[in-house]
């Protein structure tokens, strides 16, 4: 396959990226800075600037670009969060109306806060109504953007992603860092949920919607045993046999990060519900499994 994405570069893109071009996928990644790349056999790097002419005959656009949510939540930052997905998303959704023979899939990137924030509801893609704070509207505006690719006759999924566990990028070195230092502990009440996935099973399933025809709309990118925070930190302080002591409260949270704490000390259960039904397999199933992985590799 041809495939266009955005994001390339970040943590997760590089590690699909990686994966694509092993799979004999020729990627055309945009950039910002495509000057300060070297292209290869399988991999040319283009800019914003891009025109449909300037492509050859494109099979999937996969949208991964967007502001990190992480950082002190100020006015400023908010914004650059809504409209640099929006901003991106429209250009890719023009992209591919210029182009004369239209992509089979458009797989956009998305997150569970769509779903808003609970501790007591299971989310699956069946769930239609999306959360009212801030995330919940990002998510919800970046998808009716994506959505006009559907108009275009275009498979489009919409990929709800969790947390991303991986050893070198994602929540996952954060959130373990307090367990490393031997001051590992819940946050909060710690029973919020996380609805996690190991970096690996992410990968894979971006690559199963790339593959099956049958997969389309929003697709939860979780592993289908979420954890409550206080399971989930009990579970990492076994795994690197430390202790499981010191409980932060939320208020410690809101006054060191601001509305961003949100993202630790609330959260939702969001069940892969599409992708075990199309049969996906996790490598990861289960966080022991996951965590196992993250420690020795």
């Amino acid at each position: 396959m041809n495939i266009l994405i955005t994001g390339g570069t970040g943590f997760f893109g590089s590690k699909l990226a990686a994966h694509l071009t092993g799979l004999n996928h020729k990627l055309y990644i945009l950039t910002r800075s495509p000057e300060k790349k070297s292209n290869t056999s399988h991999l040319t790097f283009k800019g914003y600037d891009t025109t449909a002419d300037e492509l050859p005959r494109i099979d999937a656009v996969i949208n991964l670009a967007g502001e990190s949510l992480f950082g002190y939540w100020t006015k400023k930052k908010k914004e650059t969060i809504l409209t640099s997905r929006l901003r991106v998303t429209k250009y890719l959704v023009q992209l591919m109306k210029a182009m004369k023979e239209k992509p089979d899939v458009f797989i956009s990137g998305s997150a569970v806060g769509f779903y808003g924030m609970s501790e007591d509801f299971i989310y699956t893609e069946a769930t239609t109504q999306p959360g009212t704070d801030f995330l919940a509207s990002v998510t919800r505006q970046w998808e009716n953007e994506a959505s006009e690719a559907e108009e275009l006759g275009i498979r489009t999924i919409y990929a709800r992603f969790g947390i991303l566990l991986g050893k070198d990028g994602g929540a996952f070195p954060l959130m373990s860092l307090p367990v490393k230092l031997y001051t590992g502990g819940h946050i909060s009440d710690g029973e919020q949920w996380l609805s996690w996935i190991h970096v690996q099973d992410a990968v894979n399933l971006i690559t199963f919607g790339l593959e099956h025809h049958t997969l389309k709309g929003p697709v939860n990118i979780t592993a289908p045993t979420p954890k409550r925070n206080k399971d989930f930190m009990k579970k990492a302080a076994q795994v690197y046999k430390r202790p499981n002591w010191l409980h932060l409260p939320a208020v410690f949270f809101y006054l060191t990060l601001g509305e961003m704490a949100q993202l630790l000390v609330k959260g939702q259960y969001a069940y892969p519900e599409k992708a075990l039904e199309h049969g996906f397999t996790y490598d990861f199933p289960s966080l022991d499994q996951a965590l196992l992985d993250l420690k020795n590799n």
